[in-house]
């Protein structure tokens, strides 16, 4: 989510406090236009309020074992070995198979008025995509609307009365006065999240750590890409190729390591969305290294893809690849990848803001105009598990951990989100490692009529003789999740979804997370070693 010549800005994470969707009487699980290809919807059958796991492998994200799970309304009420049920209970054999937190997408942009359109995926149809992927709770972006903060918010709840599944809201900062600085107390007292430009980070930095909320950073130089861009339609480079041409990494990494230097004065954590180069990696892990508190959030498509598609003669297929920060050339998303491994970045999101290829065709004169944003939220899961899992670079628990149970931690709502524990939400997904997933614009549950990851070459690929002429390959992601279980039903099983409008819920995110242990010690340890004031004598004449 980024406008052609956005500066610097800082999305400041806050607390709303819980609102409940009232749950759509409506039965139709997959309404018209829901998906783009032939994903399978259908109206669901009453889904039973008690399921039992049975001998699957329950990982979460520093434990794995052979357990049974039980769920009753809602809700995890025992994981052990051998539990014996009675009748009226759906149980599922997940023997083989990996049973383990639904995911958690920090990052999302649904039914986001942004460039002149908005993006073709709603609350009801990117969520469904999300569960039938396996992730079941995502937190969105709501942008103010003529600068109010409340009024953004009003607009998103309104947005959001189609959700399927559970979420929360950041707010984006647009700009800065004291009505935006009483709104932001409110917001976290009573709602929650934000966005203010570059020349107000110290006074947003300095706000969010006195009501505990979280600051999060888009970090490109606003002003450097806007001479970038001029200096490539003077050269008459107008096609998608410009867009990754005048945002290079260096301006990245130069407005991450700013807002580091910044944070770091005011002594409040920091969130860095979207890292999307190595430059802005190595000042994260410089940062970090020094013992600040920051937080490093890569997204799917800057671990797996990289620029030479923006070069593609086609310009349909090049413009779906439009994104801010860009994707990066070979070799960055590597290096995000072992970053990842190695806990310098935290935890994957998917900056999920889709565009049909209508839309992209707005910019086919200029890059500018393209409006910016991919897809994610159906892949990000299969992706994470095949590119990092599958390949030995990170663990089972570690999958759990970046994908589920870090963002839980850092938006305050573990173990309620993010964990396979007694009393936690029953949000799972049965993922069996042995099985594979094929991702195509044909079948995902995405509105959008393209998808980024279409034919992403995974661990194997399967051969098909098409008549005596033809052979069709067919690549695939070796794992696939084979059930999602939200809010205690199953909404994802046998490739079918069974999703209902208006069942998902706002969940409440409490400020003074983790990050903010230790804070007051610090700053009261920074007052002592100063030595000062200085108390002089006043010599007289």
């Amino acid at each position: 989510m980024d406008s052609c010549c956005i500066a610097r800005v800082v999305l400041l994470v806050i607390t709303f406090l819980s609102l409940f969707s009232s749950l759509s009487e409506s039965n139709q699980f997959c309404d018209a236009g829901i998906g783009y290809g032939e994903a399978t919807c259908t109206v669901a059958s009453t889904s039973p309020s008690k399921i039992l796991i049975k001998g699957g492998a329950v990982v979460n994200a520093h434990h794995q074992e052979v357990a049974d799970v039980y769920i009753e309304d809602g809700i995890i009420v025992a994981v052990q070995k051998n539990i014996v049920v009675g009748d009226g209970v759906k149980i599922i054999d997940a023997t083989g198979k990996y049973v383990m937190p639904g995911g958690i997408d920090p990052h999302t942009h649904l039914a986001m008025e942004f460039m002149g359109t908005e993006t073709i995926d709603d609350f009801f149809s990117g969520q469904a995509a999300a569960l039938a992927g396996g992730t079941t709770m995502h937190i969105d972006f709501v942008i103010p609307v003529k600068g109010s903060l409340s009024a953004g918010f009003e607009a998103y709840v309104k947005k959001a009365e189609r959700a399927a599944m559970d979420y929360g809201f950041h707010m984006a900062i647009t700009k800065w006065d004291e009505t935006v600085s009483r709104e932001m107390e409110i917001m976290v007292k009573e709602k929650g999240s934000l966005m203010i430009s570059d020349e107000l980070l110290l006074e947003g930095f300095k706000k969010c750590k006195s009501l505990g909320a979280l600051p999060m950073v888009h970090a490109e130089n606003g002003d450097a890409v806007f001479e970038g861009q001029k200096r490539m339609i003077e050269l008459g480079i107008t096609g998608p190729e410009g867009h990754a041409l005048s945002r290079p990494p260096a301006l990245e990494g130069e407005a991450t390591s700013r807002a580091i230097r910044l944070a770091g004065s005011v002594n409040t954590p920091l969130y860095v969305v979207h890292v999307m180069s190595i430059d802005a990696m190595e000042e994260i892990a410089k940062a970090r290294k020094s013992g600040q508190k920051v937080i490093g959030e890569p997204v799917v498509s800057g671990l797996v893809l990289n620029d030479t598609v923006l070069w593609d003669p086609d310009f349909q297929t090049a413009a779906k690849f439009v994104m801010s920060p860009p994707i990066r050339a070979p070799g960055h998303g590597k290096a995000l990848q072992a970053a990842l491994s190695t806990g310098v970045l935290q935890l994957v999101g998917t900056d999920h803001c889709t565009f049909n290829s209508t839309q992209k065709t707005l910019g086919i004169d200029d890059f500018r105009k393209i409006p910016n944003g991919v897809n994610g939220l159906e892949e990000r899961m299969h992706l994470v598990w095949d590119t990092m899992v599958v390949s030995g670079q990170i663990s089972v628990t570690d999958f759990v951990r970046v994908t589920s149970t870090e963002c839980a931690r850092i938006f305050n709502i573990y173990p309620r989100k993010g964990a396979i524990q007694v009393g936690s939400d029953a949000d799972i997904i049965i993922l069996n490692p042995n099985s594979s997933f094929h991702i195509s614009s044909n079948s995902h549950h995405s509105r959008s009529d393209t998808n980024v990851y279409e034919g992403r070459k995974g661990s194997f690929c399967y051969l098909e003789f098409s008549g005596s002429e033809k052979i069709v390959f067919f690549l695939f992601l070796q794992g696939k999740v084979e059930v999602t279980i939200s809010g205690g039903k199953i909404v994802w099983e046998n490739d079918e979804l069974k999703v209902v409008p208006g069942s998902g819920k706002y969940i409440k995110m409490p400020p003074f997370n983790y990050l903010y242990d230790g804070i007051e010690k610090a700053d009261a340890d920074y007052l002592s070693s100063l030595q000062a004031p200085v108390i002089r004598s006043v010599r007289t004449a």
